[in-house]
């Protein structure tokens, strides 16, 4: 609210500034267009009165006049180029007031977004990991141990989703604070295989397809971010693609400098308009009243700082029939 009653202030000021302004050059310009016509008859009469001319032509034709006539040129000259210089600066400064007021909007809505789907993301997995404890403390002489199994394995699914927001998190702090990576030499091919057998084994209704070119050489990168990239990644397919389509996978080498990894899903995909804002901090497609999926925004956000961190590249781009791919390329040396 105060962002927005400033904003609207400073504009008001700017624009009567610039109304005033242009109003006074208006009045300068016909104050001097008096004063040249007030002269000329003058000097008129006077070189009349002298017996220097006989007729208006002889008149045009004298350097009196002519030397009154570029003094009032050049006076105009002078106030326009002024009015112009002053109300592009103007206008400038509204522009700029504009644009730092747009973004401060949109920091204050994603503002409100995290704060959003943050209260979400915590309170659901709490309230589940709650109600499977509850229903083993009140009912476990009920329960057969495969009921008993199933609901430890939901609480503690619940548990590892609020571990790996918290994770998220604080390591989106530390990105931003100049987070030191702790790299050495990885096979990374192997760091892909054990992450994808994971979500095989937590998302079982899933269909998860992956293609590794062997042999592959090792790369220099800190290992535990670039287990967070691959699972943030992973983790973003599967929300954005219904329960039926696959998530695919790829890591290859591209020519003697990169590997290659991509991720492509079949869900929604991203307008072109998005794809140059999904990686910002806390930005998600839509709004929080609108959108079904969870998430906080920072996902992509830490994708693309680690990826940053490792001087790869990143891109999104359409799949061929619907969905997204996203392409990272991590640097061999």
């Amino acid at each position: 609210m105060q962002h927005k009653k400033f904003g609207g202030i400073t504009f008001f000021v700017l624009i009567y500034m610039l109304l005033a302004f242009i109003w006074w050059s208006v009045l300068l310009f016909q104050k001097n267009r008096d004063a040249y016509r007030a002269k000329i008859e003058l000097q008129k009469i006077g070189m009349a009165a002298e017996g220097l001319i006989h007729n208006e032509e002889d008149f045009l034709l004298s350097t009196r006049y002519l030397s009154i006539k570029s003094d009032y040129q050049r006076q105009e000259i002078m106030i326009f180029g002024e009015t112009v210089a002053l109300s592009l600066s103007i206008l400038l400064a509204m522009f700029i007031v504009y644009r730092s007021y747009r973004k401060e909007l949109m920091v204050s809505q994603q503002q409100r977004n995290f704060l959003l789907s943050i209260t979400h993301e915590l309170k659901s997995p709490i309230a589940s990991a709650r109600l499977s404890l509850e229903t083993i403390f009140k009912q476990h002489s009920r329960l057969t141990p495969v009921q008993i199994k199933r609901l430890t394995q939901n609480g503690t699914k619940d548990i590892d989703r609020l571990n790996r927001l918290v994770e998220d998190i604080l390591l989106s702090a530390r990105l931003e604070n100049a987070y030191q990576f702790h790299k050495q030499t990885i096979d990374f091919s192997t760091l892909l295989e054990k992450k994808v057998n994971h979500f095989i084994n937590t998302y079982a209704e899933r269909t998860f397809e992956l293609s590794i070119d062997e042999p592959l050489p090792k790369i220099i990168g800190d290992e535990q971010a670039l287990d967070f990239m691959v699972t943030n990644l992973i983790e973003n397919a599967i929300k954005y693609s219904p329960d039926d389509e696959p998530v695919s996978l790829s890591l290859s080498q591209k020519n003697t400098h990169y590997l290659k990894l991509t991720v492509a899903d079949r869900g929604i995909g991203i307008s072109d308009r998005e794809k140059r804002k999904v990686f910002d901090k806390f930005y998600r497609i839509g709004n929080e009243d609108t959108r079904k999926t969870k998430g906080t925004g920072l996902g992509l956000f830490i994708v693309k700082e680690i990826v940053k961190g490792h001087k790869g590249k990143i891109e999104i781009t359409n799949n061929e029939k619907k969905g997204s791919v996203f392409s990272i390329l991590l640097p061999l040396s």
